[in-house]
């Protein structure tokens, strides 16, 4: 009886350690950072698009400011467009960035690590600093340089 229960103890500890270790490498794979380049950061200020508020990330959308102060345009004519990633939108709301703080057509500047494949979009890094109401910063410059901005999230911020 000792004997198959033990056996019955060491099927029953191989299966949990199978499904856990199944578990935790999903979870791993979701949380990887590998498709973006954390070897770059580049900061933009632009002019907010879109909230995208999700549990899992929340995303802002935007279109960035050209070096002239004016949102940026592609050879098409049309606004270019970039995205950010981070955390879930509860967490992010503690940090005093969720779609209620952030409406279309805020200025803000954040920095971000780009996706390794080239595609206009980004990992977030660092705080954002939002603009005052209607008050963009000086071609060239980011809101952490206006009078009257705040810091919205955690961290230093890459200029």
């Amino acid at each position: 009886m000792k004997k198959i229960s033990a056996k019955i103890l060491r099927v029953a500890v191989l299966a949990a350690a199978v499904i856990v270790s199944m578990l935790i490498t999903t979870a791993l794979s979701h949380h990887s950072f590998a498709m973006y380049d954390m070897t770059k950061t580049v900061t933009f200020t632009g002019v907010l698009t879109r909230f995208v508020s999700q549990a899992n990330h929340a995303e802002i959308h935007f279109v960035p400011l050209g070096s002239d102060g004016k949102p940026q345009r592609g050879s098409d004519g049309k606004y270019v467009s970039w995205g950010i990633e981070m955390a879930g939108a509860a967490v992010m709301a503690q940090q005093g960035i969720s779609v209620n703080s952030f409406p279309y057509g805020t200025i803000f500047s954040v920095s971000l690590h780009p996706l390794r494949d080239g595609k206009n979009f980004g990992s977030m890094e660092g705080p954002i600093y939002k603009c005052p109401k209607d008050t963009p910063p000086p071609a060239g410059k980011h809101c952490n340089s206006v009078a009257g901005s705040t810091q919205h999230g955690r961290g230093n911020f890459a200029n």
